[in-house]
């Protein structure tokens, strides 16, 4: 996998990049059955109303049902193919289960086709395969990893992200997510061993407006180019910064302030991302 990059035929050509996409399997369509339907909300609610920002627009996609749970303990499975998923950065695998049924999984980084993986508490430490935290050597790199056990994989799920297992203490594991944090999670949360595929994903750039179009995005209007009716920055004689700190439209500060607001979960974390020492 690599980054390809083109002649400066246009200005926008000059900057573009695209990953190669030697990894994914040649001629290889999506499985049908877990292929869904998905409609845009534009960053509208049900009321109608926009609710989050410069969204709208972008290619028709189909969403890819992906096992997060692998709870298909002890059955062998064989990777098919290795596809392109239009919702998210990584790459996913079709496997093909020893009792005939058919899932997709997160591609982690180094997976062929061919390859078998399992999930169990047996399993050898290569990546693909599944296990919780409790039969997880020290030290190895993980992703996928669960909040609470069976609902599911909610971390570590972007390309080229891995958390690595950096102790356990009683019921719980401390693991060192890519932001830097290091939180508790319960040993029988699942995790999967391996870094997440398309570890180059960071380095392409989109090279122009369009592009971004493409993905949905729509132009990020900043306030200090707004009028005072529409933004806490806006407004003044020609350029200025705002005359104020940087906020939201309403009021939010943007720079320094703590957003989180969960206590329930503030226990969990041993170190905060960011933290020193």
């Amino acid at each position: 996998m690599a980054i390809k990059n083109f002649k400066p035929t246009s200005p926008a050509r000059r900057y573009y990049s695209v990953s190669d996409f030697q990894e994914l399997t040649k001629g290889a369509t999506p499985h049908r059955p877990l292929i869904d339907h998905q409609t845009r909300s534009g960053g509208r609610n049900n009321f109608g109303r926009i609710t989050s920002r410069f969204r709208g627009g972008g290619h028709k996609q189909r969403y890819r049902i992906i096992d997060w749970k692998r709870e298909k303990i002890g059955v062998p499975a064989v990777v098919a193919t290795i596809e392109y998923d239009p919702n998210r950065t990584a790459r996913i695998a079709l496997l093909h289960y020893a009792d005939g049924e058919k899932r997709y999984i997160l591609c982690p980084d180094g997976m062929k086709v061919g390859d078998k993986v399992v999930s169990s508490r047996h399993a050898d430490i290569k990546p693909g395969n599944s296990m919780s935290l409790r039969h997880v050597p020290l030290g190895t790199m993980v992703h996928n990893i669960e909040l609470k056990k069976g609902k599911g994989a909610q971390l570590v799920r972007a390309a080229g992200t891995a958390a690595a297992l950096m102790a356990k203490d009683g019921d719980y594991a401390q693991v060192r997510l890519p932001s830097g944090e290091v939180r508790m999670v319960h040993l029988e949360c699942h995790a999967t061993i391996g870094q997440v595929s398309n570890i180059e994903h960071a380095n392409i750039s989109l090279g122009k407006a369009g592009r971004s179009r493409w993905l949905g995005r729509r132009p990020h209007n900043r306030g200090v180019t707004m009028n005072p009716v529409d933004h806490p920055m806006g407004g003044g004689e020609g350029r200025t910064s705002g005359g104020r700190h940087p906020c939201s439209p309403w009021g939010q500060l943007a720079k320094g302030l703590k957003t989180r607001n969960n206590k329930r979960t503030d226990g969990m974390i041993v170190k905060r991302r960011g933290q020193k020492g």
